[in-house]
């Protein structure tokens, strides 16, 4: 909490002030006789130096032992000025440490108090100018202890919402951050997987085909080289995205193919080897182009998985229309460990949150030694929705 004092006071010095007032109004030599304390009614006018360095931490004790050396002494016949200023001191510190209706009552208490003890030593005369103008110091040293607490408490409030406004921008730079990243994890699935997945599944047919069927080789390393250059320039444009610093200049990384682009998608891992039968039911709603180009990646994470984990090289794509959605299929054989390993991928997470994200959604089924991922995708008017 940030410190109310003028710069250059610090808590020691003005601990040292308050004493020094305290001595010197204490021993000082008034002309009237009613504020001079002597023998050891001077002991008692000092005695509230000993409470000053603790009113901070104690402050109601402090005023307390002030106005008790206040009213012994009046009762002796004394207004000893020393104590009247402890009691002045002391009442700052209650109205500067406390709440504020704790202080009201304090230091309302301290100044009735004073107010009445005076007129001991004053023989009854309440309304004495030279009482009155003590009551009136202990009354402002309240309010300037008020006003002193009131501050602290603006400027630690004003600290706090800075500190959590400041809590609150990292926090959000932090989550950005981690979206950021699963942005670029993502797309670089999209981008990299299938095309690694075709490479993978080619390579093998390469291999097995070498001597028996050249031919099919042959066309098994085109589509590798293919594959391969098409690798190399996703990635490339992926490195020239995380190099941009200005957004403006940022080139869109996510490949906007839709279902037109079904054909070419199929006969690529139809080339490498995989069997695709595909039933498409006509008078299908149109898609928005957001939810176009989801299909496509649905489909094409469901071809990618078939591939990796299926069994027998084959799988079944299914497109037809559901309650005016679009419902997109797609079955192959695999195993247990396999299909395990398919549903809970990177690739499906991903494709979860693009679905998500037009409003559609993602389910994965084994059943039969199959496994299935179903998929449906809104239509452009929403009719099923």
């Amino acid at each position: 909490m940030p410190s109310l004092r003028p710069p250059g006071i610090t808590a020691p010095l003005g601990d040292v002030i308050a004493v020094a007032l305290v001595v010197l109004f204490g021993v000082l030599p008034y002309p009237d006789e009613v504020f001079q304390a002597r023998g050891l009614l001077l002991v008692v006018a000092l005695l509230p130096v000993a409470v000053i360095p603790i009113r901070r931490r104690w402050p109601v004790a402090t005023l307390g032992v002030s106005l008790a050396c206040t009213v012994g002494i009046a009762f002796a016949g004394v207004l000893a000025p020393g104590t009247l200023i402890a009691v002045t001191v002391a009442a700052f510190s209650v109205a500067a440490r406390t709440r504020r209706l704790v202080a009201i009552i304090y230091v309302g208490l301290a100044a009735l108090v004073v107010f009445v003890v005076s007129s001991v030593p004053l023989h009854g005369d309440l309304f004495d100018s030279r009482a009155l103008q003590f009551v009136s110091f202990i009354v402002v040293a309240g309010a300037m202890g008020d006003a002193t607490r009131s501050r602290r408490e603006y400027i630690a409030a004003v600290t706090e919402r800075a500190e959590r406004a400041e809590r609150g921008k990292e926090e959000e730079a932090r989550r950005r951050v981690a979206e950021e990243r699963v942005r670029i994890a993502r797309d670089l699935h999209d981008l990299v997987a299938h095309q690694i997945s075709v490479i993978s599944l080619s390579a093998g047919v390469a291999s097995s085909s070498l001597q028996a069927r050249p031919e099919r080789a042959q066309e098994a390393l085109t589509n590798i080289r293919s594959a391969s250059r098409s690798v190399l320039a996703d990635i490339g444009t992926l490195m020239a995205l995380l190099r941009t610093e200005n957004a403006d200049e940022q080139r869109d990384l996510h490949p906007q193919a839709g279902l037109s682009r079904l054909d070419h998608l199929l006969s690529r891992f139809t080339d490498a080897g995989l069997q695709v039968t595909l039933h498409r039911e006509q008078g299908i709603a149109p898609l928005s182009s957001a939810s176009d180009h989801a299909a496509y990646l649905a489909l094409q994470e469901g071809l990618t998985n078939a591939h990796k984990h299926g069994t027998g090289n084959q799988t079944a794509v299914d497109i037809r229309a559901s309650a005016g959605d679009v419902l997109l299929t797609v079955t192959n054989p695999v195993g247990r460990e396999a299909s395990l390993a398919a549903a809970s991928g990177h690739g499906l997470r991903g494709l979860r949150e693009r679905v998500a994200a037009v409003r559609g959604n993602v389910r994965t089924l084994r059943r039969d030694g199959e496994f299935r991922l179903i998929v449906t995708i809104p239509s452009a008017d929403g009719t099923g929705r």
